[in-house]
């Protein structure tokens, strides 16, 4: 008899902890883990900090040593193009002829940059950053430039952008909305962001768009702007975002919807089929509604989820979402989701550098952020986990022992 096969298409952090947490719940069938990238699986987040301050060198990177996959059985296959599912077959057909039958497919495919629409894009010095190719050459031409654009004002491209003024480089961040990362956290943390980066010494232009990159010989030299200014760049940095991977799914004939559409479990439109990570769109209880997140946690937590599933112990997918991001000497750590907040509460003072926002829907807590506040972080974690109730007043009041309550005490 055939042992099981597991195939898990992607190996950043969402396919990566799917291989070792099926073996950690004790499945001993066939883990075979595809990867488009020629590297070992490596970790994502410090490619915009670390790694370009020079802090972390390549040997630093990788998720797990080259051990660990031959130790757990995992048949790990690097620089390997998967181009369709055959779902009828239930196989992965590989670019090249050859492909990998499965008893249960998992997509971990991530997302991929969104694009910006505007001329000169292709022009040398434009850069944007998905991949551990992405942040070495952004590494060596920020060794080189001396006037920084960056496109977008997202954890991304702040983190970069903070790098960049750290090593003295000029830097613009031009962003399409009113305020940086506008779309995560509340109007109080952006202020307070927006006013840090003019202290680390770069310049903002806020609602304004990017009408065409300006070369000469073939290299980056301007930005031109929605207005009709241009910004002197000899390096430009391209942050807008980005978009499910899924065009695998979609070919396949997944539901997909800016994401692979799965239920509580993460089950896709295919029942053998799962989708974990960046490129799951999930029902998510606190919401209420289907949603897609772009964060370790959640790749990681859904990772072990559908792990515990496949080797009989389902559960619905609830893990509470936390992210977080350093720039400069600010550690930004959120817990929840503040969609749909209408108040907000604000425990400490911004001008310490050291503070706390919570953010409500009436008297319900939905989301609190923190900077340089780690104690704040883990027991808002607590409390959302909970349920525990908490009201603004309370929030605000630092004579209130968030820990004891968090704690249940």
């Amino acid at each position: 008899m055939n042992e099981p096969s597991i195939v898990i298409v992607g190996a950043g952090h969402a396919g990566v902890q799917a291989a070792a947490s099926l073996r950690e719940e004790g499945f001993a069938g066939r883990v075979t883990l595809l990867s488009d990238e020629h590297e070992l699986p490596y970790q994502r987040p410090p490619l915009s900090k670390a790694f370009l301050k020079g802090q972390m060198d390549l040997s630093g990177l990788p998720l797990r040593a080259e051990k660990f996959f031959v130790d757990h059985r995992v048949d790990l296959r690097l620089g390997v193009a998967e181009v369709r599912i055959d779902r009828a077959g239930r196989r992965v057909e590989l670019a090249g002829g050859g492909g990998e039958p499965y008893d249960h497919l998992i997509l971990a495919t991530g997302a991929r940059a969104r694009a910006l629409r505007a001329p000169g894009l292709d022009l040398a010095g434009v850069h944007g950053l998905r991949s551990i190719r992405d942040a070495a050459a952004i590494k060596t031409a920020l060794g080189q430039a001396s006037e920084v654009v960056v496109i977008g004002a997202g954890f991304i491209g702040l983190e970069i952008a903070a790098t960049a003024r750290g090593l003295g480089r000029a830097v613009t961040i031009v962003e399409i909305a009113d305020r940086p990362m506008g779309r995560a956290i509340s109007p109080a943390m952006s202020a307070f962001f927006l006013d840090a980066h003019k202290g680390f010494g770069a310049t903002f232009e806020l609602g304004l768009g990017v009408a065409a990159l300006h070369g000469e010989g073939g290299r980056v030299r301007e930005v031109e702007l929605s207005d009709g200014r241009r910004l002197p760049a000899d390096l430009v940095i391209v942050g807008v975002g980005v978009t499910a991977e899924d065009t695998l799914a979609m070919e396949a004939g997944l539901d997909c919807a800016d994401g692979i559409v799965v239920n509580d479990r993460l089950v896709s439109s295919d029942p053998a089929i799962s989708a974990i990570g960046d490129c799951a769109r999930f029902p998510h209880a606190g919401f209420g509604a289907q949603l897609r997140l772009e964060s370790v946690q959640n790749a990681t937590d859904q990772a072990k989820c559908v792990a515990r599933r496949l080797t009989g112990k389902p559960e619905p997918y609830d893990a509470l979402a936390w992210f977080w991001s350093d720039q400069g000497d600010l550690k930004l750590q959120i817990a929840g989701l503040s969609h749909g907040a209408a108040r907000w509460a604000i425990r400490g003072r911004p001008e310490s550098r050291a503070f706390s926002v919570f953010s409500f829907q009436a008297n319900k807590l939905l989301a609190v952020e923190t900077v340089n506040r780690g104690g704040d972080h883990m027991a808002a974690r607590r409390i959302l986990t909970a349920g525990t109730p908490l009201t603004p007043e309370q929030a605000a009041d630092e004579s209130l022992d968030l820990r004891k309550l968090a704690l249940g005490k």
